[in-house]
């Protein structure tokens, strides 16, 4: 149990998908990249209360705005009456926004400071959700956009106000922030199509979760009153994107990350459509997709412990990527009856980021190189990413049916197989053994 804690600590610590690294936490879970933040001033109660209430609310915006809206876009196409290409945009949106709107964030908090930034978010993320309530195709995309910029800003300057507020607890709220972002992907998965029946529009139910922006803004005021412009930790020291890309080590991490967040993307933009284009019910689809998020959960726990194992990073990463094949694979050819089963394959297999976390966490020499792969791998990652839900909804729309796209993202898994063993057979991901002196003070302690 206790080795068990320790490594869930260390792995939730990790920065949050996001485009930018200058808020990387060490491994540690305590030392930030770079110069240590400023301690924090002595606060109330109330204030340190309502601080982890935020991180709560904030970690639940942060998918159920890309998530609700996937159960909802065959409805929203019929009602709207958008063609393929603009059909092929949408989901597309979120990666695109990812991988240039978070680099904003740092110069953001240098004028107005980290609270300030994230109260700001929430109001472009709530913003931009209910200006999807007007029944228009330019509406829609329009707000998607303004609603993706505030949660990039959000993926960000989060970890950074964690480390800053709560620094003897930053596992603890990071840990509590990343579970409230799977709850709250798997609440709107799940609840978005019911909730747009209740209101009698799509475009309704999608401009509903903007209320729960709004909240997570109006309790963010009173912290963001005290806030002031800051250097966040990590900026001083960069290395060029082009010699990350240069080394063998950056290009595979990056092509992993990349192929990761393709696959994921595409799933969660793309499954709920798949399944009702074969007569699902769409409130049950939306369930599925639900329910493929949630069993990330439980399945990380399983894995991270795996990955501190000699050779288990190896075998943790093989075991998502076979069950996303499989997954994939009976998406593919099972009858609608069995998709169940697909679909918790898939589940397991999209498991692999945090696997992913553990291998950028492990490289480099130093802190600045271990902070600049982050940063290509992070940001190429999500541009190249776009490709696949963009690309899966093109060929939707030229070829009338899924067998292509799908074997594609099974080309694609493939390619995330190869990645894996090449990462974990020239050293890139092992773990770093402490020096004999170091762990003979641990031993002694």
């Amino acid at each position: 149990m206790r080795s068990l804690k320790h490594l869930t600590s260390n792995v939730w610590c990790m920065p949050l998908p996001s485009p930018s690294p200058v808020t990387r936490v060490a491994v540690s879970g305590t030392d930030p990249v770079g110069a240590p933040g400023p301690a924090p001033a002595p606060r109330t109660r109330f204030v340190v209360v309502l601080g982890v209430i935020a991180v709560v609310l904030v970690g639940l915006n942060l998918r159920a705005g890309i998530a609700s809206a996937a159960a909802l876009f065959h409805d929203l196409q019929a009602v709207l009456g958008y063609g393929p290409l603009v059909a092929a945009v949408l989901p597309s949106i979120p990666t695109l926004t990812f991988a240039f709107a978070g680099a904003a964030t740092a110069w953001l908090v240098r004028r107005i400071g980290v609270e300030r930034t994230i109260l700001l978010a929430l109001v472009i993320l709530a913003a931009g959700l209910a200006v999807r309530a007007v029944p228009s195709v330019g509406m829609l995309l329009a707000g998607t956009v303004a609603g993706m910029c505030g949660i990039a800003l959000c993926n960000v300057a989060m970890p950074s106000f964690i480390r800053e507020h709560y620094a003897h607890r930053t596992s603890l709220l990071t840990g509590t922030y990343t579970i409230t972002m799977s709850v709250g992907a798997t609440a709107a998965s799940a609840l978005g199509v019911p909730l747009a029946l209740q209101l009698d529009s799509p475009t309704l139910g999608l401009a509903a979760w903007s209320l729960l922006a709004a909240v997570s803004a109006l309790v963010f005021i009173p912290l963001a009153l005290g806030g002031r412009p800051r250097e966040l930790p990590g900026t001083a020291t960069r290395l060029s994107p082009l010699q990350v890309l240069r080394t063998r080590k950056g290009l595979l991490i990056t092509g992993l990350f990349t192929v990761q967040a393709l696959l994921a993307y595409s799933l969660i933009s793309w499954l709920p459509v798949i399944l009702i284009s074969r007569g699902m019910d769409p409130a049950f689809a939306g369930l599925l997709l639900a329910g493929m998020q949630l069993v990330t959960v439980p399945f990380t726990l399983i894995l991270l412990p795996l990955s501190t194992r000699p050779r288990g990073l190896r075998r943790a990463f093989m075991l998502c990527c076979l069950t996303v094949m499989a997954g994939l694979a009976g998406l593919a050819l099972l009858p609608a009856s069995l998709s169940m089963l697909a679909v918790l394959f898939l589940g397991l297999g999209i498991s692999v980021f945090p696997l992913v976390l553990v291998v950028i966490s492990r490289s480099g020499r130093n802190a600045a190189e271990t902070t600049a792969i982050s940063t290509v791998a992070q940001s190429v990652g999500y541009l190249v990413a776009t490709i696949g839900p963009f690309g899966m909804g093109l060929l939707h729309g030229l070829t009338g049916a899924w067998g292509v796209p799908l074997w594609l993202l099974f080309a694609v898994a493939v390619a995330q197989m190869v990645l894996c063993l090449a990462l974990t057979t020239d050293g890139t991901a092992r773990p770093r053994r402490r020096p004999a002196r170091q762990r003979k003070r641990r031993a002694d302690a």
